[in-house]
């Protein structure tokens, strides 16, 4: 069995939530004694039917949609791949744009979609992540089959004009679609407001289990399904129910409503405090994207001359989650490919950390941090050639010191993680 840590201070809620109890305890009898198939004819089964639709109902009022719109999946990254592959098939078109700071879900599938040669525009962004829409402007035309993009960066927090670019498509005639995962439950969203033609939730990202999702499809929507199976979602999404998990998603949807408002007071707060905290306690240190339009919760922060994965292992030491980035790009070697689009470079983009905190967080977990990482930092930094040296003789080797600087940096913070 795994090992729940002791004190474990969580703040890598971009990448999964906990669990909220009131969650578990929705979906404990649809696991236990309610297990009949909703599709069934008799009432053991077609009992739990009704089930499923309240959890419709409740996702819906969680983006001002109609139950009627909602499509229960198993992810976002089906929910993302769903909507893609859906436009390519209903126009018959073979032009997607996009963003270069996409989730990985939606990049992987655009750079294989290119490989069958559907051309692909990846949109770039400013400096502070954010998106000019003049480059939309210029990339979305009648001949594109669907524009995506992201409600708000899963990395920075950036977040998007997805209202008017979804306006702004409409009037092109050409599908819009927004993977809305990071941003539902933090930010309101009403549907019924806008333009936007089909948006990607999932559960993890909102205290509901992992492997439910959902794909908002607005209604005249030309729509046609990636899984193939019976009529379970109205023949939207072959499969049988995820009875017990799809519970659960609707009730942390409701829960979400309820407690917005926390997340962009309180967390928040805490947010802020914890920001301005570290630029006033360690130098070199740099906030990544812009600083006014991001969701409450999160920062990301550049660490000159240290290497993300060392901070991130000493921090685990201490009981305390945090992640570089996406958690579905975790061992990769490269550089985000979210900050390498703002213009970072490779040196600092690995240097990135992420904090993204939830209302389970607390004033403590934010003091632990607060008390934690400058000493961290201060005894990288003092085995790191390069902040002693490189700025001061134009003849120093950089990058060769950064690349011995890398492998004993990170080596030394698996030791102590693991005598730990």
């Amino acid at each position: 069995m795994p090992v729940l840590p002791k004190d474990i201070i969580y703040l890598d809620n971009n990448a999964t939530t906990p669990v909220a109890p009131e969650v578990v305890d929705v979906m404990i009898p649809f696991l236990r004694d309610f297990w009949g198939n909703p599709s069934s004819a008799y009432s053991f089964g077609s009992q739990v039917h009704a089930y499923v639709e309240k959890a419709r109902d409740q996702v819906a009022a969680l983006i001002g949609a109609d139950p009627k719109e909602i499509f229960f999946t198993s992810c976002g990254t089906e929910s993302d791949n769903s909507a893609i592959n859906s436009a390519l098939e209903v126009t018959g078109k073979k032009k997607i744009v996009t963003t270069a700071v996409e989730h990985s879900a939606l990049i992987n599938q655009c750079e294989k979609l290119q490989k069958k040669g559907i051309e692909v525009v990846f949109m770039p962004v400013r400096p502070d992540g954010t998106l000019d829409f003049k480059e939309v402007e210029k990339a979305v035309d009648e001949d594109t089959a669907i524009c995506s993009v992201m409600w708000a960066n899963n990395e920075t927090g950036v977040i998007y004009p997805v209202e008017e670019i979804a306006e702004f498509c409409k009037l092109k005639g050409v599908l819009f679609h927004t993977d809305a995962v990071q941003a539902v439950g933090k930010i309101p969203i009403n549907l019924k407001k806008n333009k936007i033609d089909m948006l990607s939730i999932v559960g993890h990202k909102l205290h509901a289990p992992k492997g439910v999702g959902a794909l908002y499809i607005r209604r005249r929507t030309r729509y046609s399904p990636t899984i193939i199976g019976g009529q379970q979602e109205r023949g939207k999404r072959g499969g049988t129910e995820n009875v017990a998990s799809i519970v659960g998603f609707g009730k942390a949807c409701e829960l979400a409503g309820q407690r917005m408002d926390e997340e962009n007071t309180r967390v928040k707060a805490m947010r802020d405090r914890l920001e301005k905290a570290i630029l006033e306690k360690i130098p070199d240190v740099f906030v990544n994207g812009d600083r006014k339009h991001r969701l409450p919760n999160t920062v990301n922060f550049a660490f000159d001359f240290i290497e993300a994965e060392a901070i991130l292992l000493m921090l685990d030491k201490t009981g305390i989650c945090a992640s570089s980035g996406s958690a579905c790009t975790t061992g990769s070697l490269d550089p985000s490919h979210v900050l390498k689009a703002m213009g970072l470079t490779p040196a600092r983009a690995r240097g990135a950390v992420r904090i993204s905190l939830s209302t389970y967080n607390t004033d403590r977990d934010i003091d632990k941090l607060i008390e934690a990482l400058p000493p961290i930092i201060k005894r990288l930094r003092a085995m790191s050639p390069l902040s002693r040296e490189h700025r001061d003789n134009d003849s120093y080797d950089v990058a060769a010191a950064r690349a011995k600087f890398e492998e004993e940096q990170v080596k030394e913070a698996k030791k102590e993680l693991t005598s730990a």
